[in-house]
C-alpha cells in the first residue's frame, strides 16, 4: 500500500483507540489491519504502538508519525479545496492546550475574534497544566509559563511575565506582611500540585543571593485558578504568575509581597523562566489555520497593552 494511506489507516487506529474498530471503518479486516500495520513499523524499524487486549498508546516515535500524518492529511484537504474551490479554506479542528487562569483571561477572548473571522474553524479549548508531552498530547498549540526543554520543540514567547508573591488585603490586615522570605513559614501559604509533586520550596533571589524556603501550605491544589481564588477570599499567600493576577492587583483585590526578591518554583534564575509561551512541534507541514492562528495570537499579544 502508499504511504498516504497507511497514514489514513494509523490515524484511524489511534482515532478509535484499536485497529478492529479502525478496519470497520476503512473496511479492512482485522487481520489485514495487523499485517498492514507490522509492515509499516518494519519500515520505519521503530515501535508505534503499544498494544494490549485493553488498550492502545503510542510511542514517541508513534506520536511524533501520528502528528505528522494529520498535518499532512490536512494539507490535502486543503489542496483539494483549492483545486476544487479556487480557494484555500481555512477550517478544521484547533487544538490548544492553556494554564486555566491565562486561558480563560487571555487566550478564550483571542479564540473566540479568531473563530469569527474563520468559522469553519472548530477550537478545542484544554484548560489545564497537565501537558508534558506535547508530542503525545495530539495538542496543536500549548501555551505554557516557563522555559523549553525539549529542543525538538519550537517556543515563541508572547508575553514577557515572573512570579509574585500576592495575598488579599484582609489576610495581610489579620496576619501581617512578610517582610522577609524566611517570615513565610509563620504564614498560611497555598501550594501547587505538579504532576502530585507539592510545590512547597520556594525560591528566591537578591541580587547573587539566592535561599529556598519550604513552606508548610494550608490548602493544595494542582489548579492555578483555585489557588488565586483561595488567595482571594482571604485564605493565605500564593506564589502566582504576575499575568494571571494583574486585574487583582490593579483592584486592589490582591497586593503583592516581598517584591524586591525574584521568586520561582525551582532554582533557575533565568528572568525568562516565568515568561509565557507558545509551544508546537514544527512549522514544517502545519495547516493554515495552525499557522494563522499562531500568527493571529502573537499579534495580539504584542500590540495590545492588556497583555
Amino acid at each position: 500500500m502508499d504511504k498516504f494511506s497507511d497514514m489514513e489507516m494509523f490515524v484511524s487506529i489511534v482515532k478509535h483507540q484499536g485497529l478492529a474498530a479502525a478496519g470497520r471503518e476503512l473496511g479492512l479486516s482485522p487481520a489485514t489491519m495487523t499485517a498492514r500495520l507490522q509492515a509499516l513499523e518494519q519500515r520505519y524499524a521503530v515501535k508505534l504502538l503499544n498494544r494490549s487486549t485493553r488498550h492502545l498508546s503510542l510511542t514517541d516515535s508513534g506520536a511524533l508519525y501520528h502528528k505528522a500524518c494529520i498535518e499532512i492529511l490536512d494539507n490535502v484537504n486543503e489542496t483539494e479545496d483549492l483545486i476544487q474551490n479556487g480557494v484555500k479554506e481555512v477550517k478544521g479542528s484547533l487544538k490548544i492546550a492553556a494554564p486555566k487562569d491565562v486561558g480563560k483571561q487571555y487566550i478564550l477572548p483571542i479564540v473566540s475574534e479568531f473563530c469569527k473571522l474563520y468559522p469553519d474553524v472548530v477550537p478545542y479549548l484544554y484548560l489545564n497544566d497537565n501537558v508534558s508531552n506535547i508530542a503525545e498530547s495530539g495538542m496543536d498549540i500549548v501555551i505554557r509559563y516557563g522555559e523549553l526543554a525539549d529542543s525538538n520543540l519550537i517556543s515563541r514567547r508572547l508575553s514577557a511575565s515572573r512570579r509574585v508573591l500576592c495575598a488579599s488585603p484582609a489576610y495581610l490586615k489579620q496576619y501581617g506582611t512578610p517582610l522577609t522570605p524566611q517570615d513565610l513559614v509563620h504564614h498560611h501559604c497555598l501550594a501547587m500540585l505538579r504532576s502530585n509533586e507539592e510545590l512547597k520550596t520556594w525560591h528566591f533571589q537578591d541580587q547573587d543571593k539566592r535561599n529556598a524556603i519550604t513552606v508548610v501550605p494550608k490548602r493544595f491544589s494542582d489548579d492555578g485558578e483555585v489557588i488565586r481564588c483561595w488567595a482571594l477570599e482571604g485564605a493565605g499567600i500564593a506564589l502566582k504568575s504576575v499575568l494571571d493576577i494583574q486585574d487583582d492587583i490593579d483592584n486592589l483585590r490582591l497586593v503583592t509581597v516581598l517584591n524586591g526578591y525574584m521568586k520561582n518554583f525551582n532554582a533557575s534564575t533565568s528572568v525568562s523562566s516565568a515568561d509565557l509561551n507558545v509551544v508546537y512541534i514544527s512549522k514544517q507541514y502545519q495547516p493554515k489555520r495552525i499557522r494563522l492562528f499562531l500568527d493571529f495570537m502573537i499579534d495580539k499579544f504584542r500590540y495590545s497593552s492588556n497583555y
